[in-house]
């Protein structure tokens, strides 16, 4: 069996890394690429840096961070955030990112994930959706959760497997910074509905919430960000947690 991974989340705003609840009470937690060092360090399996309001904001992610993370760390990462186009897309796997993450353009423009994964590797390309119930269904919301679109989740994240991506990045909005657990209700429809790799994002406050997620859906990672940004949970002994938990990791 794969070992599953463990991934921390920087989600960054004018440079800085930043971490709210329920994409909203935004609070300073770092510089990113002192961060990704010492993620680097304490063996996480790769990161995620988003920045969270390019999309919102309608302006580029931060290159100048990719590179710099790019010469500093050794595990893969991945970067997001305002991405629209395959010039984009390019350059950022050309400033050292392993993979990027697309969210609101591929909502609007699907093409780019066939674009995309053609031209790059379906490797590279990673769909985020970012989900909140509506009405007891669970719809994908757009522009860093602020817009809600009329896309069932599910569905969506069929149609990206199909369209060539080669991960998905999913986030609960309603769970997002709550640490009370994953959204394992989604996240189990989700993984099992699709045949690519699921990162669980949003709500892991404790060891047990990544147990939880790892032995109750077909997820291959989970992302959590102000539990390993403040101290909270320390990801070596999560991963020897887990280990004598029989699920799989990396040490």
């Amino acid at each position: 069996m794969l070992a599953k991974r463990i991934i921390p989340c920087l989600d960054i705003d004018k440079g800085r890394v930043v971490k709210g609840v329920k994409f909203g009470n935004i609070t300073d937690a770092g510089d990113p690429v002192e961060n990704a060092i010492a993620y680097n360090n304490t063996m996480a399996d790769e990161i995620v840096f988003l920045d969270i309001t390019a999309s919102y904001e309608d302006r580029k992610t931060l290159v100048e961070v990719a590179r710099k993370v790019a010469d500093n760390i050794s595990i893969p990462f991945t970067i997001g955030g305002g991405i629209r186009s395959i010039d984009d897309i390019r350059e950022m796997l050309m400033s050292g990112a392993d993979k990027v993450s697309i969210n609101t353009s591929a909502v609007k423009n699907p093409n780019i994930i066939s674009e995309g994964a053609e031209k790059f590797g379906s490797q590279c390309i990673v769909i985020a959706i970012d989900t909140k119930k509506v009405n007891g269904i669970h719809k994908v919301f757009i522009k860093g959760g602020r817009e809600e679109t009329n896309i069932e989740t599910v569905e969506w994240a069929m149609k990206v497997e199909k369209l060539g991506a080669g991960e998905i990045l999913l986030t609960s909005i309603d769970a997002d910074g709550t640490k009370n657990g994953y959204d394992i209700e989604i996240l189990k429809e989700v993984s099992e509905s699709v045949k690519i790799p699921v990162i669980a994002s949003g709500g892991a406050g404790k060891k047990e919430h990544f147990l939880e997620v790892f032995t109750k859906t077909k997820c291959t990672a989970a992302l959590a960000a102000s539990v390993f940004h403040f101290k909270e949970i320390d990801i070596i002994e999560l991963k020897n947690y887990l280990k004598q938990n029989n699920i799989p990791v990396r040490l």
